[in-house]
């Protein structure tokens, strides 16, 4: 039997107006698919430019607001949100009965909430622990709303908390899921309504650990948990609905001009995830890989458009343009570990890395000299200090004795990335790409191109990443 899961973020699920054309994208699946399993993201900004409320930041910003001793801003968020979700219940939940039930579980959620803050006020400090219990409530109330308005157009609906079922690790803010845990879980809890005919309606975001502790995905987590429950059971296809057409070959803020990508391999996608992109959570597709799930990113408000189809290898080879996206990470620093006396001597690249481990600062990209005298990497611009102070002092006998020069830093630099399958074993694609960016007198300080085949990286002076991602954008039209 065919199955479906559509995925559908903060916009989607927006007000109520969004919600209404949401239960009607899900009916309409239900129509072309036996089976279908939709994952929905805490609710976003709607259209209206009088709200601007992101429920997910409301909720995080009231706990850290608790934590400094403010009693005040978590009853504010409170009414907000209450507001913000009464107020769609009433646009889109037609029973009445049905509507004052899901209004009720709405404020016993948001009561939880209040007492949740109230603890941590106490305490004056919000532990990660504390802060994944209060930011899946976001999920936890969309999805109930979700589920009534898709009973109210007539479709078989249950929400269902992903803590139930997708578990993880303790790695709070950024769990990994436990895999073999999920899919026992996954299949018994959704087989059952999937047979009764019955659309699970399921809280992005979020899982627990096997003591049933709440945990979350790390931001943009939605996506992943689509994909995790796609290849749990075996989906056909993922259909990941925003606010956009699809994927795009650049960011519109930067290049006005940037297209809707027609195909991407998921080798591609994952690149272009990792390296900037904000349309998918970075981890979204290695789940889909192994089961060869092809995954679709659809715009909900405009659901004609056919969007970008991501599958997992492509079916005719490049053709001389090769270069399909730009993407780009600002905010970043460039460190560099450097010395005559790291040549030829084992362990230095382990200690680096090790030493920047021991920070939990994750590392983005690196690129070493053939000469071996040079390491340099890059992280989040925020870390650095705390990075280049543990290298100081990892290598400051090395430094001590001239073998190692004391840690550099550059940090007003962001990643620029060029992605395309077959770019390093096409002719040229490398030659046009830095000859575009010396045309414009744009200089590059550090390259990374791995074993990937699919994207070529490169540090530029933060002031002219904006200019270089238009100039390599110009590549993506041949």
């Amino acid at each position: 039997m065919s199955l479906a899961v559509l995925k559908f973020g903060g916009t989607s699920v927006g007000d109520g107006a969004a919600i209404r054309q949401t239960a009607q994208i899900i009916r309409e699946a239900t129509a072309h698919w036996d089976r279908v399993v939709v994952v929905s993201s805490a609710m976003g900004k709607s259209s209206d430019p009088n709200d601007a409320i992101k429920v997910t930041d409301v909720l995080l910003n009231a706990a850290r607001a608790a934590a400094a001793g403010d009693g005040d801003a978590y009853a504010r968020a409170r009414r907000l949100l209450a507001d913000k979700h009464h107020a769609a219940i009433q646009a889109t939940i037609s029973n009445v009965e049905d509507r004052q039930r899901v209004g009720a579980e709405i404020d016993q959620l948001l009561d939880g909430f209040e007492m949740l803050c109230a603890s941590v006020r106490v305490l004056g400090e919000v532990t990660p622990r504390a802060l994944d219990a209060i930011a899946g409530l976001g999920e936890r109330m969309a999805v109930r709303i979700l589920a009534g308005a898709l009973r109210s157009v007539g479709v078989m609906a249950e929400p269902l908390d992903a803590t139930e079922f997708i578990v993880t690790n303790d790695r709070f803010q950024a769990a990994a899921p436990l895999m073999d845990l999920t899919r026992e879980r996954t299949l018994a809890r959704l087989t059952p309504l999937l047979e009764a005919g019955i659309v699970p309606v399921v809280t992005g975001f979020i899982g627990a650990t096997p003591n049933g502790i709440p945990t979350t995905l790390g931001r943009g987590g939605s996506d992943y948990s689509a994909s995790i429950i796609a290849a749990v059971l075996g989906a056909d296809e993922v259909f990941n609905y925003t606010d956009v057409d699809g994927v795009l070959t650049s960011d519109p803020h930067i290049v006005p001009d940037a297209r809707t990508i027609d195909v991407l391999t998921a080798q591609e996608m994952s690149e272009m995830a990792y390296f900037g992109a904000s349309v998918l959570h970075p981890m979204t597709i290695a789940p889909l890989v192994e089961r060869n799930i092809p995954l679709r990113v659809k715009n909900t408000f405009n659901p004609s458009h056919p969007g970008t189809l991501i599958v997992h290898q492509a079916t005719t080879a490049p053709s001389r343009g090769v270069i399909k996206a730009v993407t780009a990470i600002k905010n970043v620093s460039m460190i560099t570990v450097s010395g005559g006396g790291m040549k030829g001597v084992p362990g230095i690249a382990g200690r680096t890395f090790m030493t920047v481990a021991r920070t939990n600062t994750s590392v983005l990209m690196i690129s070493q000299a053939s000469a071996e005298q040079n390491i340099c990497f890059v992280i989040p611009r925020q870390a650095a200090q705390a990075v280049v102070a543990a290298l100081n002092e990892e290598f400051s006998r090395e430094i001590e004795h001239g073998e190692i020069n004391p840690v550099e830093t550059f940090d007003q630099a962001s990643i620029i990335t060029a992605v395309g399958m077959g770019i390093s074993e096409t002719p040229g694609v490398s030659g046009r790409v830095f000859s575009a960016l010396g045309a414009r007198q744009i200089n590059v300080f550090a390259i990374a191109q791995g074993s990937s085949e699919c994207a070529i990286s490169m540090i530029v002076a933060d002031d002219r990443c904006d200019e270089a991602v238009r100039a390599l954008h110009e590549l993506t039209k041949e």
